[in-house]
Formats: structure tokens, sequence, C-alpha cells
């Protein structure tokens, strides 16, 4: 589902079709593979799923380490915020032994974090061909607590650890799992890989897309850019990386935050490529990401994807927002449109490998630790709370009264949501106990445990007794059995993170409560998955007495109202798993391919073939747009004038007595004259074909007298109504047509005013009227059907039929008239058929001239491969072009090329 920008922002209801099981999405996904193959679209059947890390630990055996650099940030260790939310919340050290796997140079065992990621990934290999690409981490040594620095590690060590991965297969994978899964590591310079995640993701991104800025989590002054370079050249080497194992036909998807900038740099080395990209974190309004000083890098980035997925729809609806107001990026019903690329929105929330889990709950070691449990808290109601101990997960909203972090930078009164349950219904006092989890991060916080321990203790000593401590708190990672042992029994689970893209605790505790008490949950409404499991309670974590209140209703919730709610619940945690949500992302990958989004790559326009072709013809057309073709566009339009290089090329192309050179613009001619007038031998088309003046010629030809124009006061009053409702926006008068430009209002607001402008036109005078209607870019123009760019085309055409060799640019949807009008050989599917060329007198001819009515066809001397069509912009941009730059000074530079290169060829003969 791609959203525009005036959608309802109310979220919409996304659990539709649940209950489509992961077989049924499987086969949507091998009807779409054999679709496309039978319309030649090549598909080579691997998936690349690029992570930050591989899910593998290397330790290399061969020799000691010694100590890797120290983490570049120059704060305390104390002072970086948590990692993001890892999706496997326990550690077991028993696993690990038991899936480590040893070479005689390496010894591989499983990374812990991002379960839920990896498993569904994984999950795809009965499928498909998986490759994960990620850094291999900080390469580890025999000696405990020591790392070997990656630039001591030999090509052939490494080639090592490519033959370990080559058979390397955890242990907990499902019996489907890793047939067919490799594992491709990404080597970096460790200060660029700790500048690059300690750095900038965990100082400057994760912190801004919870909400935070990177002030708020330092205690000295930090610069948002001082670890950027990093950043940029982590993403630059994985990109390069891909791009040595790409084949034609691979889907590419790239994971979360840390890679933001890959999408664009693959894109640039593979333009081909299919891509998708998953961000797994929240994405914040556009108010909040509009303060990073590298805005505009990241965006693009992240657009040169074919697809961006989100969490949730209020994600994609903020980077949406996001890109419309910081980069000024127009979005259409397809998404949003870059310079002609399109990237579609999307949203799907991760799940859980809920089987996996399931199986976890029946192990032996759980049901006497659960036993113990009841045991201890004998005729108590046990409330279990789980998070990670950093900023925004909103411990310190569970038990805080008298402290509060100052980097959470928010006040709020001296209340707490436990102790508030304890003190509005005093009833619960010795009846019910907090078992507090705090796990700790991997950059771990002494500040915030000392912080949550003293609290505990303050809260403890106000409501205990000798007989009674009504707050538990462990600050420790748990085995599996301890872990689901607490789940179990838990009477209620509370959950409040302040900002959390996806929390796997509150799935794992649906399915740990099937076979014991089908206990309730209380969930932060700021949790992405919170929107997916509506039957929980939900509560603002910063109204603490909203929590309490919630607390309470679930401590008391009826048995019937408690299974009802569960059943609901356990069906969206089993359904919607992280193996559907793998296969769904593949399927929404392949449905962007033979779409308009993936629209055929226009190549760029050979250099040696356009020289020679220029060389050998006698008489040749040079038809130039102006704006965005020979000037770049600017926000305020009086300022596009054209650079010295831009008349440079434009004289030394008129002064060649084989050149016929045409500016076909739609500025008007006074604009035109001012700039380019002192040009004699330049000719001249304006306001989109209404008004043309010859070479040589001082005066302007108009092609609208004989048209009827007595819409555009019609027009002019409709226009005028949007303006006063649209600040910023203005009326643009012309002789030929009328523009209502918005460039300078709200762009939202702007374009969905434009959207309604146009609707009311089309639906209300077009039909009405020989008129039409142009979205540009930022503007609204109508104009008269007879009058286009395409038609003086056809008439400077049919005016010089000995033409051989033609060179047309534009940028925008006007110019498509242009090189439409320039199609003029027929094809056979493959290439165009060479044959000769009748051109018919078009109407710009006949208009002015009634005599031409009667005139003959002409027959062009022009052949197909001398026709050069260019768009500027992007080679995905969906054009009828046959060829593309990137930039209007690529169009003025390759002018100058063919003018230099055919002067040193004239003097040679």
């Amino acid at each position: 589902m791609v959203f525009s920008t005036m959608d309802s922002f109310t979220e919409p209801y996304t659990r539709a079709g649940d209950d489509i099981s992961l077989e049924e999405v499987r086969k949507q996904v091998s009807a779409l593979e054999e679709q496309h193959r039978s319309n030649g679209i090549p598909l080579s059947g691997r998936i690349i799923h690029v992570c930050h890390y591989l899910p593998v630990v290397a330790a290399l055996n061969s020799r000691a380490g010694v100590l890797s650099p120290p983490a570049t940030p120059p704060v305390k260790a104390s002072e970086v915020p948590a990692s993001p939310t890892s999706d496997e919340p326990h550690h077991d050290a028993e696993l690990d032994a038991a899936t480590t796997k040893s070479s005689s140079v390496w010894t591989l065992s499983p990374r812990s974090g991002h379960a839920a990621m990896i498993s569904g990934i994984r999950s795809l290999s009965t499928t498909h061909e998986q490759l994960i690409v990620g850094w291999t981490g900080d390469i580890a040594s025999p000696v405990p607590n020591e790392n070997i620095p990656s630039h001591t590690v030999s090509d052939d060590d490494k080639a090592a650890l490519d033959e370990a991965l080559s058979t390397y297969q955890p242990k907990e994978s499902d019996p489907d799992d890793d047939k067919k899964t490799s594992y491709v590591p990404v080597w970096l310079d460790d200060k660029v890989a700790h500048g690059h995640y300690d750095g900038y993701c965990k100082q400057i991104l994760w912190p801004l897309f919870h909400y935070l800025l990177w002030q708020d989590v330092a205690t000295e002054y930090a610069s948002a850019d001082s670890h950027y370079p990093f950043y940029e050249s982590a993403n630059a080497t994985f990109a390069r990386r891909i791009a040595e194992i790409y084949q034609p036909g691979d889907l590419i998807w790239v994971h979360d935050y840390h890679l933001l900038l890959l999408p664009k740099l693959i894109r640039e080395l593979v333009p081909e490529a299919v891509l998708g990209l998953f961000v797994h974190t929240p994405f914040p309004s556009s108010e909040v990401f509009r303060c990073l000083p590298r805005r505009k890098e990241i965006l693009d980035g992240m657009l040169g994807a074919n697809l961006v997925c989100f969490q949730t729809y209020s994600y994609s609806r903020h980077f949406i927002s996001t890109c419309i107001r910081v980069c000024g990026y127009e979005t259409t019903h397809r998404g949003i449109d870059i310079e002609g690329h399109v990237t579609s929105v999307m949203h799907c929330p991760v799940g859980i490998d809920a089987e996996r889990v399931a199986r976890d709950i029946t192990r032996p070691g759980i049901q006497p630790k659960l036993e113990a449990l009841k045991t201890l808290y004998e005729g108590k109601k046990i409330i279990v709370g789980r998070d990670k101990l950093d900023v925004v997960k909103g411990v310190l909203q569970k038990v805080t009264i008298d402290y509060f972090p100052r980097i959470l930078t928010v006040t709020l009164h001296q209340l707490r949501a436990f102790e508030k349950l304890l003190e509005d219904y005093p009833e619960w006092i010795g009846n019910v106990v907090m078992i507090q989890v705090t796990s700790p991060a991997l950059t771990d916080s002494p500040k915030l445990e000392r912080q949550v321990s003293e609290l505990v203790a303050h809260i403890n000593g106000e409501y205990g007794s000798l007989d009674f401590i009504p707050v538990h708190h462990y600050h420790q990672s748990l085995k599996k059995d301890e872990f689901y042992a607490l789940l179990s029994v838990a009477d209620l689970a509370v959950i409040t993170p302040l900002r959390d893209g996806m929390n796997t605790t509150s799935m794992e505790f649906v399915i740990a409560q099937e076979k014991t008490n089908r206990s309730p949950s209380v969930l932060s409404e700021f949790m992405g998955i919170s929107k997916h499991m509506s039957e929980a309670l939900q509560v603002n974590p910063w109204s603490l007495g909203d929590v309490a209140a919630a607390i309470n209703q679930g401590l008391l919730m009826g048995e019937a109202e408690k299974l009802k709610r569960h059943i609901k619940l356990h069906k969206v945690v089993t359904t919607h798993t992280s193996h559907t949500w793998a296969a769904v992302l593949i399927k929404m990958l392949l449905g962007q391919m033979n779409s308009q989004n993936t629209a055929r790559m226009t190549p760029y326009i050979p250099k040696d073939v356009l020289q020679s072709k220029y060389r050998s013809a006698k008489k040749r057309l040079f038809l130039f747009d102006y704006d965005g073709t020979l000037a770049p566009i600017v926000k305020t339009p009086s300022m596009a004038t054209p650079s010295e290089q831009t008349l440079e090329a434009l004289t030394k192309l008129c002064d060649d007595p084989r050149n016929l050179v045409y500016i076909i613009s739609g500025r008007d001619g006074a604009f035109l004259e001012q700039h380019l007038g002192h040009l004699t031998k330049l000719g001249f088309s304006a306001e989109h074909g209404g008004f043309v003046r010859e070479i040589g010629a001082k005066e302007w030809t108009n092609f609208t007298e004989s048209l009827d124009m007595s819409w555009m006061a019609e027009v002019h009053e409709i226009f005028k109504y949007y303006t006063e409702r649209t600040t910023g926006s203005h009326i643009e008068v012309k002789k030929s047509s009328i523009t209502w430009h918005y460039r300078s209002s709200d762009p939202e607001w702007g374009q969905f005013q434009c959207r309604q402008c146009q609707d009311l036109l089309e639906n209300n005078l077009i039909h009405k009227r020989p008129i039409e209607v142009l979205v540009g870019k930022k503007n609204l123009e109508v104009r008269p059907i007879a009058v286009n760019k395409g038609e003086i085309v056809k008439r400077i055409l049919y005016n010089n039929p000995d033409a051989e060799f033609i060179f047309c640019a534009g940028d925008d949807k006007t110019d498509e008239d242009m090189f439409r009008a320039l199609n003029l050989f027929p094809s056979n599917g493959h290439s165009p058929i060479e044959e000769k060329v009748l051109l018919e007198a078009p109407l710009s001819v006949t208009l002015i001239d009634p005599e031409a009515k009667t005139a003959s066809p002409v027959e062009l001397a022009i052949s197909a491969d001398a026709v050069f069509t260019t768009a500027v912009g992007h080679s995905t941009k969906r054009t009828l072009a046959s060829w593309h730059v990137t930039t209007p000074q690529e169009i003025v530079e390759h002018m100058l090329e063919i003018v230099e290169d055919d002067g040193k060829v004239d003097s040679h003969l």
C-alpha cells in the first residue's frame, strides 16, 4: 500500500489478511515469480539480506590477540545510549556452547540479538537461496576479553573464515532453515567500524529515531557530524561488497538504520538492482528529523531503494512527510518521486518465530522454575516488567518518584506507576509484587542502574514491610528457562517503553501464557507493535496515573474477558510471525518488479556515438528545454540565469552553419530575450509552444491568435480561489497559458491544494473547453490543446527535412511531448525499423498559414540512430527518451565536447 500525503491521519486496520497462512503467502510469491519469468524478467532465485552484523561471532584461533582500539566516541560509556531493541531478550550460555563450531583457524558461535529478523530471513531458505551480508564484528581472540585488530587479520585467515562460514549452521535453526543460506562477511577497519556504530549510529541516529537529540545523550558538547565520515565509509564498503557478489535477478533487502546510505550507493553501482529497505526502528516526525544536519544525504540514501518499508503506518507517514518537507519531493499514487525515480513506501510489522517460542516454552527446565516462583509468591499477584535499561525504555516511569535521569529531558511530577497503584488502590499493598527485569544494553549505563536501584529501595521502604517486598529488581540477562518461567507465571505483564520499534517480549508473553493464566498485558502505545495488539491494555507511558489504572484493571480482569483478549492476541502473534513477515517482504518487492517503479533503465548517452553521428551529419538540429535542462531548477524562477559555460556552448553550436539551435521553453518570450536574445543565431519557442521566434528573426509568431482563449478568465478565477487559500502561492499569466505556482507554500498543503484544483479543472472545465491541464514541478498549468512543445518540434522538423542529426533534451513532463514527436520510427519490439519517414504538415504549420493545409508530406533524411532524445534525471525515470544524463551540467559539457571534438577533426583535415 502506498500512501498519499493527505491520507487520513488515523492508522488503518493493518491486521486484515492475518488469516492468510504462510503457505498461502509463499504460493503468491511463487506465482509472482512465475509471472515475471514468463514476461522475460530475470530472477536468480537468490535474496541478498544486508545487516549491520553477521549473526555469527567469529574468534580467530591462530594467535593471541591484542586489545582492539577503544570506541571512537570521546564520551563515557555510561552516557552512550543503549543499542536498539534486541529481539533476543535473554542470553543462553548453554545454547552458545552447544552451537559453537570450531575449525583449525576459526571458532564460530551464534550472535545474540535480532532473533526475530534472523529467524525470518533464514526461513526463506525453504524457497530461495539466501545470502546474509554483514560486518564480521570485533574479531575475538583465544585470550579472554581481548580482540584482534581487523587490519592484522591476513588474507589467508579471511579466506579461511569464508570457508568456515560456508559450512556453518546454527543448531537452533528449523529443520528446513539454512539449507541454502550463505554468510558473506564485510571487513571494516576498526576505527571505521566503531565510529560508524558506536559513533554515528548510537549517538546520532538511534537517539533521533527515538525522539532524542544527540545533545540529550551526551555529557559535553557533541557534534552531529563528527562521526558521519565513518558512517559514510562503512556504507560505501558494504556497497562495494554487494556489487562484488550481485548477480542479475537478485533481490536485495537492506535492514535498519545502520545502512541508510546503502540503497543509493548500490543503485549507483548496480543501477538495475531491485532493492528494498526495511527500517526496524521508529521513524520520527519531520520536525524532529529535520534537526539532523545530514538529513538530505540520509533521505536520498534511503530513496535509492525501490521500496522502503516500516513497522507501522504512522512511521511510513512520518517518512513521506519528511521527504516532502525536508527535500521538497512530491508524492504520487505510486510513491515518492525523486527526479523521475519513484520509491514506494509500505509497512509490515515484524513478528516472532512463534513455533520456536512455543517449543521453547515446553523445555523440561521451565516447569520446576515456574513452580518455585508460584511457591515463592504464593497468595500474591505477580506483575512482570521487562525492559532494556536505556533512555527510552521507561523503567523509571514505572518506578520513579524523586529521581529522573537528566538525559530523558522530560520532567514528570513526583509520581510513579507502581507507587500510584499502591497509593490509589491500597488494597493491593501486600497482595501484589512487581518483578522488574532490566536486561543490560550492549552499552550499559551504570548511572541508570544506580538510579533504578535507589528508586526501588525508595518504594520498598515506603510500602514494604518485614514480610512484604513490593518490588524485586533484577539487572541481569536471564537464561531461557528462567525467562519463560517468569512470563508463564505472571498475572500481568507491564511493558511500557517511551519509544520502541518492536518489542518481542510482549508477543512471547502471549505464547507463554497459552497454557497457564492467559493473563493480560499493559503495553505502551508508543511501541511499533502496539497497534497490532489492540486487545492489550494500551497506555501513554508518560501518564503514570493511567498506567496505574491499567494495572489495576488488568489485575481485576475476569476470566472470561482474559480469555477473549488472549485468543485474539494469540491469533495475531501466531499468524503474523517472523516467517510470514519475511515472505511478505519478498512478495512486496516482487510486486515492484515490472511495475512503474522499476521501469526500463534509460541508458546513459554514449559520447562516442554522439560525436560520430554529429561529425558525419551535414545538417543538425539541437532542441533544448531551458529550466532543468540548460539551467538547474531554483526556488525563485527569475534566478535561473544561464551560466557562462551554457552561453559558451550555445554560442559555439550556433556559430557552426550546419547547426540549427532552438530553445523550446515554458518561459515567456521576455525572459528568453533578456538572457539569450543576444544570440542572434538562436531560435526560440516560448510558453510551451505558444510563440516562436525563428533563427535570425526579431518578431514572435503567435500560434494562439486563431484559437479561442476566453477560457483563461475562468481558469484565472479558479486559480485565484486557491491562491487566497494557499499562503505562498501565486498566479503567472502568460499570453497563451496560465500557471498556478506553489513552490513557496507549505509543501504538503500546496500539493494537496494542487490536486484539489486539478480535480476541479478536469471534472468541470476540460470537457467544455479545448484545453489541457499539466502538473509541473510545484505548479499547475492550463494551456490550449493545440499548443505544445511537440507541435513546435514537428514544425522545425517539417521545415528542415534534410536534417541528418537531432539532439533533443528535456527534464519534465512537458518535454515528453518533444520526445513523442521524435519517436518517428516504428519498432518491432526490440529496435526501430529503419525505413523512410514521411511527415505530414503539422498543426503548428497550418495554424498560421492557411495555404499550408494543402501542403504535401515531406520525406525526412534522418535515420533512427541519429536521433538522440535525452532526459535529464535518474536512469529509472519514466520517459520516452532514448538516453539520459543526470544533471543539466552534463548537457552543457556534452555539447562543448562534441563542438571541440569536431573542431579538432576539421583542423586535422
